[in-house]
């Protein structure tokens, strides 16, 4: 197995299926089996997963939502899908605890770094939930800090496209897909696949991201162990 600890990036979005939004169940256990899986095989893993099904903050602020509140709720939507993804992984046979960012016991835990690093090593897969906690900052951008704070190996992104490309492939037929890209070269080609605070943060702390295709089955396992999948992302 080529990384041993890992952050896992989902979004919320994609937990929605066609719907486009509220949870898909079937979209759900998948999910939850492919990290049971690479849980079984001895990989820790932690999850960060964003709430743009059930609310996203900053399209809040569109219909007179005040920022901070809407990221607010944006946080709690997170938090919403993380008690959904414990609930699958333990309905699929893994081990699962949720923290939050902003202390709501008993929904869950407040988040420790060495309370989650503990139960990483236990076998434990450990649902990072509540954004950073403060408003302004993306999921994605949660999740490069808890990536670094967590000591993962790397930093998986499960989108629903299989890597990078220099545009939407689902708008752009002619877009076409990067094998590997420096943090670099995705600030300064603006490319939305994650916001420029969380590439930054990974660049600065030397922690490389993969951009892969979650929705395919077995492409999880297929990244931890070392197989070439998605666009990888470093310095």
């Amino acid at each position: 197995m080529k990384y041993t600890r890992i952050l896992l990036k989902l979004s919320g979005e994609s937990l929605a299926g066609n719907e486009g939004h509220g949870i898909d169940s079937k979209v759900l256990e998948e999910y939850a089996m492919q990290v049971n899986e690479i849980a079984q095989l001895g990989c820790e893993v932690a999850i960060v997963i964003g709430g743009g099904n059930i609310f996203r903050g900053l399209s809040g602020t569109e219909t007179g939502v005040d920022r901070v509140k809407g990221d607010q709720m944006g946080m709690l939507a997170t938090v919403i899908n993380s008690l959904a993804l414990e609930s699958a992984i333990r309905k699929t046979g893994g081990k699962a605890k949720v923290f939050t960012a902003i202390r709501m016991e008993p929904v869950g835990e407040l988040y420790s770094r060495d309370n989650v690093t503990d139960e990483l090593s236990k076998g434990t897969i450990c649902i990072l939930s509540g954004g950073t906690g403060n408003p302004f900052f993306t999921t994605d951008t949660a999740a490069a800090l808890r990536a670094v704070e967590t000591g993962a190996g790397i930093l998986l992104k499960g989108t629903r496209v299989d890597g990078i490309y220099t545009d939407d492939p689902e708008k752009n037929p002619l877009a076409s897909r990067f094998e590997t890209l420096t943090f670099a070269e995705a600030i300064e080609r603006q490319l939305k696949v994650m916001d420029s605070t969380a590439f930054t943060m990974c660049r600065e702390n030397n922690m490389p991201v993969i951009v892969f295709d979650m929705n395919v089955k077995g492409n999880l396992k297929k990244v931890v162990t070392g197989v070439k999948t998605g666009t990888l992302v470093s310095n």
